[in-house]
């Protein structure tokens, strides 16, 4: 078969076309052929060996719509998926006119969307909900997840006026600046004047900071990423106690490895929820297999907007 291989750490340019013997697979595995594949940051990373480090050579690629040897068109994650052939794990069926793209952004960032709301949030019917980022790839589907799970007011921050407008087109009732200055009266007039139940966070610094005055008397603030690269400022014990508010994480990662992991149990709905027409997940570019890492450098100089998939 066909893959994009990587013999040293590095970035994008380390890929290479190479013709490599077909994945055999074992126990629970099944080897589809590689319809398109998912392209993430967590590939970046892994190239550069900042993160989860895989042995060389190796084939990058974690997400993967293919068909089975029996026909099936599947959705799962996947090892190598640069390729055109890849072996899955607890595929899941998805429809032959649900487009490869919108499937793919159900992966990582679709299910990080449902779980930040259910999982780690637990949001409750009529609750207010602000989503940092909201035009990003988990945040345009938190916005659109919140509204469809019963929040009261969904309001998204973005950094431009076309991300703004971006937002409100996937159904926030409002959308504002998301900098770190101003945030917390931006967000209280956005919410008539009260301080809102739920942030959504994967900005960090001082926008987290900020965030935590935005809070109602036993809100949730839930950090999944730190996109600005800053820290936030440490906490006090007494903050939280005062406001009766507490701050959380989520990373879909971590709770894919834990022993009989249920997270990928919400694909079946949110398929169900793209196929309806009620989720619209937002694609973007896609590339041949011979550009992947074309499309990695893309993806890492924010060149893209939406889901971003490789095609043999």
């Amino acid at each position: 078969m066909r893959a994009m291989r990587a013999e040293r750490r590095g970035g994008p340019e380390v890929l290479t076309l190479a013709e490599v013997p077909d994945p055999v697979p074992g126990p629970g595995e099944t080897l589809v052929d590689v319809e398109a594949a998912g392209v993430n940051f967590a590939d970046l990373g892994r190239l550069s060996g900042t993160y989860q480090p895989p042995e060389l050579p190796f084939v990058p690629g974690s997400e993967v719509v293919g068909r089975t040897p029996d026909g099936r068109r599947v959705l799962a994650f996947a090892d190598g998926a640069f390729a055109t052939k890849a072996l899955v794990k607890q595929a899941v069926e998805i429809p032959d006119d649900l487009e490869a793209g919108a499937a793919l952004a159900l992966l990582v960032q679709g299910l990080t969307a449902w779980h930040l709301l259910r999982t780690a949030a637990r949001l409750a019917l009529g609750e207010s909900v602000v989503v940092n980022a909201a035009a990003g790839g988990v945040g345009h589907l938190t916005v659109q997840l919140a509204k469809e799970f019963g929040a009261g007011r969904v309001i998204g921050t973005a950094s431009t006026k076309e991300k703004r407008e971006l937002v409100m087109g996937f159904g926030a009732d409002a959308a504002i600046d998301g900098e770190a200055d101003g945030y917390v009266d931006r967000v209280l007039a956005a919410n008539d004047g009260r301080p809102v139940d739920i942030v959504l966070d994967a900005v960090g610094g001082p926008v987290f900071d900020a965030a935590l005055g935005a809070l109602a008397p036993f809100g949730r603030l839930i950090s999944y990423g730190t996109s600005s690269g800053v820290a936030a400022s440490p906490i006090a014990l007494g903050q939280l106690l005062q406001h009766n508010v507490s701050v959380g994480g989520y990373w879909l990662g971590a709770q894919l490895r834990q022993p009989g992991s249920t997270a990928a149990q919400p694909l079946p709905e949110l398929i169900a929820l793209t196929a309806a027409g009620r989720l619209r997940p937002l694609t973007g570019g896609e590339y041949e297999l011979e550009r992947a890492g074309e499309a990695l450098a893309d993806l890492a100089a924010r060149r893209t907007v939406g889901k971003v998939v490789v095609r043999p």
